[in-house]
């Protein structure tokens, strides 16, 4: 068996690679058609025009969906895990809640592009990298919390470290940006995909740009510390019949049956 066989470790692996992958091929997709520069285009400007929007679009659709089993899966093990600890109980609902919270904001920048609907676009961005920020920072508490009787103290560092890095990526995006898109180098910089070197204000463009990279592979690296905590666990639902066929009749009894939905191994 391999190592992303074990469990239901493939789901954080599916998430990096997937999610990776949609940038890349995006990425790639915009400088061969000439659509941005190849020196560090911000992410979603590689996803703006056809057809590399909709590649962009549909991948980091297919993102959020394996986002979000990813954060129930954890959830569920947590409370597995801590079942009579009301504090990380507490803490383990919260994240799961800001965790699709950060999901629906990736499902708005697929589907919103930066240069058609701008506002909604970066309400797509606070929610998903600020509200994703929260969700790592909760989940690090739990994983000082839960440290050392349930995981190793170098799972808690690993997230502390990839956590910092995420803020640090914020910050400096977030003033990069408010010094580009103050005024002082021209009005409607964000209809602009092509920059010149020699251009005033292509050094904030490139900390912002850098930045953004940064902030999105911090996220996919927190996810990867899933992995380990994913081999231990399985999930399975449990499936109540209310009679013995689809008809309906007022004498029909309860029956109940179980059947395996998700294997922890395949």
């Amino acid at each position: 068996m391999w190592w992303f066989q074990q469990g239901l470790s493939f789901l954080p692996v599916a998430l990096v690679v997937w999610s990776a992958a949609s940038f890349v091929f995006s990425y790639i997709t915009a400088i061969v058609l000439h659509h941005v520069d190849p020196l560090v285009p911000y992410i979603s400007d590689t996803g703006t025009i056809p057809p590399e929007r909709c590649l962009f679009g549909i991948m980091l659709n297919v993102s959020t969906f394996l986002g979000m089993a990813t954060m129930y899966v954890r959830y569920k093990q947590v409370s597995a895990l801590s079942p009579e600890k009301p504090k990380i109980l507490k803490l383990n609902k919260l994240g799961l809640t800001l965790g699709w919270m950060s999901c629906f904001g990736l499902c708005i920048i697929a589907n919103f592009q930066k240069c058609i609907l701008y506002y909604i676009h970066v309400l797509g961005a606070c929610l998903t990298f600020g509200v994703g920020s929260i969700y790592m920072l909760v989940q690090t508490i739990l994983s000082y919390l839960m440290q050392p009787e349930l995981h190793s103290k170098e799972i808690f560092w690993a997230r502390l470290a990839v956590f910092l890095w995420s803020c640090s990526s914020i910050l400096s995006m977030f003033v990069s940006s408010v010094v580009l898109y103050s005024g002082l180098y021209g009005q409607n910089l964000v209809q602009k995909l092509h920059w010149n070197p020699q251009e005033r204000g292509y050094t904030p463009h490139m900390i912002s740009t850098v930045s953004e990279w940064s902030l999105a592979f911090s996220f996919l690296s927190f996810f990867l510390t899933y992995i380990r905590d994913f081999q231990k666990i399985s999930l399975r639902a449990v499936v109540s019949l209310q009679g013995q066929t689809l008809h309906e009749s007022p004498g029909s009894f309860r029956a109940e049956d179980q059947a395996l939905l998700i294997a922890g191994s395949i």
